[in-house]
């Protein structure tokens, strides 16, 4: 009966909207809370770039982790203006004003540039295109403790307010190797979490994520491992599974993958030597 529903009201990063709920038989008419979906555009300059559909909050962060993981940009240094606009579309578009190199980048990745919250980047983000940015591989002496890399997601979902009340939202969080989380993300789209994560790092002179380790809430999937790997993180670390095509640009890079971290469970895809075993970590410290 949608004429008995309320119209839903965006607060910020949740909506609220009416519904009824089913339970052994037994039907209420109860009030429930939806994480926001909302189109985001980003120009460079006066040119449209894309338009990704978000969770609002740290848009500036989003747009530079953006930039940043596509290639646009390099450093902090190359991006001049950052801000949003006044449009009619309510406060949804961001401008960067960035280097004329970027600028150059960003006509020509103008046509295939569409992200939607189920995937990425497409048309574009392949191994090729990554291996010709030049990356290198990821600090080769970072190292973490099995047991603290056991304790990550639970930390990660304590941290997650929107989500404890939506039950709709990804994540991603850096930590230390100490366990000490260092920053977290949330939106309805994993991969612009890991932007606005980034982000937050480019803005705050952290660049490269060189002594963290990245844990997601959702699957390792290629762009994930894209992105993390043009920040520079040496561990990335997911609750599910990872695609064949992130292990082996995760082995090809030198980076370490870990799935299915769950409990005191967990898969290692590649580059095992950063994963200190149960009791060495210990005995290192003292």
């Amino acid at each position: 009966m949608a004429s008995d529903s309320k119209p839903i009201r965006p607060q910020r990063n949740i909506a609220v909207t009416s519904v009824q709920q089913w339970e052994d038989g037994n039907v209420v008419r109860a009030e429930d809370y939806l994480a926001v979906e909302e189109p985001l555009e980003i120009r460079v300059g006066d040119m449209p770039l894309t338009v990704t559909m978000r969770t609002p909050g740290h848009d500036l962060e989003l747009t530079a982790g953006l930039l940043f993981t596509e290639g646009i940009i390099s450093n902090k240094a190359e991006l001049h203006k950052l801000e949003p606009i006044a449009s009619s579309t309510a406060g949804n578009t961001i401008q960067a004003e960035i280097a004329p190199q970027g600028k150059l980048v960003a006509s020509e990745l103008q046509r295939s540039f569409l992200a939607a919250s189920a995937c990425g980047i497409c048309g574009k983000a392949t191994i090729d295109s990554i291996r010709a940015r030049g990356l290198k591989a990821p600090n080769r002496h970072f190292q973490i403790a099995a047991e603290v890399l056991c304790s990550l997601p639970e930390k990660l979902r304590e941290c997650q307010a929107v989500f404890g009340r939506t039950g709709g939202l990804h994540a991603a969080g850096t930590f230390r190797a100490s366990g000490e989380l260092m920053a977290l993300r949330e939106d309805i789209g994993r991969h612009n979490a890991v932007d606005k994560v980034i982000g937050w790092a480019l803005l705050n002179d952290g660049l490269p994520l060189e002594e963290c380790v990245l844990m997601v809430s959702g699957r390792g999937g290629f762009e994930i491992i894209q992105k993390a790997l043009v920040a520079g993180v040496p561990v990335l670390a997911s609750v599910s599974a990872p695609s064949s095509l992130a292990v082996q640009m995760a082995r090809e890079f030198g980076m370490t993958l870990v799935g299915f971290l769950r409990g005191q469970r967990f898969v290692v895809y590649s580059g095992e030597q950063r994963i200190l075993p149960i009791g060495e970590h210990e005995a290192l410290k003292g």
